[in-house]
């Protein structure tokens, strides 16, 4: 297992070495980012009194929307130096488009390479990626290029169809499937559906991607625990955003994702963009290092997470983040009550009744917040709708407007044309 030196130094030494980093960055922007040019000089800030880490709270955040309203200002070389075009998924909004050089390549490469070996990955292994490779999806990408470093195999299987990954799990033997965890769960029903031994599979590994499969004290969520009570694999969470180049990957210590201080400078900022202690929720707000075509300075990522700073059992003396907790924009005040969409999707897991399932919000007559559930129930009958509403009584003490639909209807909505992910959370406000 590869650790970077770095990650092993004291909290003192990262620091030291992030803000030698920072200058280079500065010096950068100002000399090749029409953006943050811009930025300095509008907000009056002289980034030569920027000497330290502390010293960033000197410099306004930059938004999502600021990244889709002036994407190309954000591009610091000539379109002749750009190797790859990348999209955001455009979950919140227009997607933006990331480009990279084949430096920022190798960066990215580098990035999941230390990623894998973080999640117990070595050149022994063999990967089956079950996940889109084209539609500009950076991850895919970033993904095979990292496990060829690494020196494992892999295999491009794509997304869906859980025939064909069986059929591939039973020919090649891989140890390891990057999956959406929902996805995994298809992959264990279809298994007993047509007899296949899971625990007898070659598969002793998931690395999870795009959804949360830990509570926040990283126990196992609802998706993490269905998961584990039937296939005895060892799953690995991860966090990451396209715009930020970079993974956060759990080692097998399982207490969150470990920050990679050589690529990228984290900070959690409350509603006042003021720093939160650890252990408190507050919004990912990052600064790439590294990155050659469309480096950020304080990029706000929309995500809520905490950190914890204690060192891990790895070694690893980084800070950790816990799974996403919700992001910002997808906040709902719903009678009084504060929730995130990820809460709402455990408690809908949670429940034998209901086989899939859409969270949609929009704002009443009154400017308030309304949630509208999509169900597809095991059955549509008087018996199953008193059990669905009494549960989400007692688990919310409000019940949401439910509407009942067929499972075709709800995959329908939930796979739009063009999605590269599940569509789980429909904001309408």
């Amino acid at each position: 297992m590869y650790i970077p030196d770095i990650e092993l130094q004291s909290a003192a030494s990262i620091r030291q070495f992030q803000e030698k980093e920072l200058q280079h960055l500065l010096g950068y922007l100002r000399q090749f980012s029409p953006f943050y040019k811009e930025w300095f000089a509008k907000h009056n800030v002289n980034t030569d009194k920027v000497r330290s880490i502390a010293d960033l709270r000197n410099i306004p955040t930059v938004s999502k929307e600021d990244l889709q309203q002036r994407n190309w200002d954000f591009l610091c070389v000539d379109k002749g130096k750009i190797a790859e075009y990348t999209t955001t998924s455009g979950t919140l909004g227009k997607p933006v488009i990331i480009a990279l050089t084949e430096k920022d390549l190798a960066r990215l490469t580098y990035n999941e390479y230390i990623s894998f070996s973080c999640a117990g990955g070595t050149d022994e292994d063999i990967y089956q990626l079950m996940l889109t490779l084209d539609r500009q999806f950076m991850a895919g990408m970033a993904y095979y290029s990292g496990i060829r470093k690494l020196g494992a195999g892999v295999l491009r299987v794509g997304p869906g169809v859980p025939s064909l990954q069986w059929e591939n799990i039973a020919r090649i033997e891989p140890t390891t499937i990057v999956a959406v965890p929902s996805f995994i769960l298809k992959l264990i029903a279809f298994a007993e559906e047509h007899g296949i031994d899971i625990n007898a599979s070659s598969v002793k590994k998931a690395v999870c991607i795009g959804e949360n499969i830990r509570n926040v004290d990283f126990s196992y969520n609802v998706l993490g625990k269905k998961i584990t009570d039937k296939w005895n694999i060892r799953l690995f969470s991860t966090y990451a955003s396209t715009e930020m180049q970079t993974a956060f990957t759990e080692c097998k210590a399982g207490q969150g994702g470990h920050h990679h201080p050589e690529l990228l400078i984290v900070e959690l900022l409350d509603e006042n963009d003021q720093p939160v202690p650890p252990g408190t929720p507050g919004e990912v707000t990052i600064t790439t290092l590294g990155v050659e075509a469309m480096p950020l300075l304080r990029y706000k990522t929309g995500d809520i997470c905490q950190y914890y700073e204690e060192p891990c059992k790895c070694g690893r003396q980084t800070v950790r983040l816990s799974p996403v907790i919700g992001r910002r924009k997808q906040m709902i005040k719903y009678k009084g009550t504060t929730l995130y969409p990820p809460a709402l999707y455990d408690l809908l897991s949670e429940m034998e009744d209901v086989k899939e399932f859409i969270v949609e919000v929009f704002s009443n007559e009154i400017g308030t917040d309304e949630i509208l559930l999509h169900l597809s129930p095991s059955e549509e009958s008087e018996e199953i709708d008193r059990k669905i509403k009494s549960y989400l009584q007692a688990k919310l003490r409000v019940i949401p407007q439910v509407r009942y639909a067929t499972m075709q209807d709800i995959l329908k909505m939930q796979f739009p044309e063009g999605s590269r992910k599940p569509v789980k959370f429909m904001d309408n406000r």
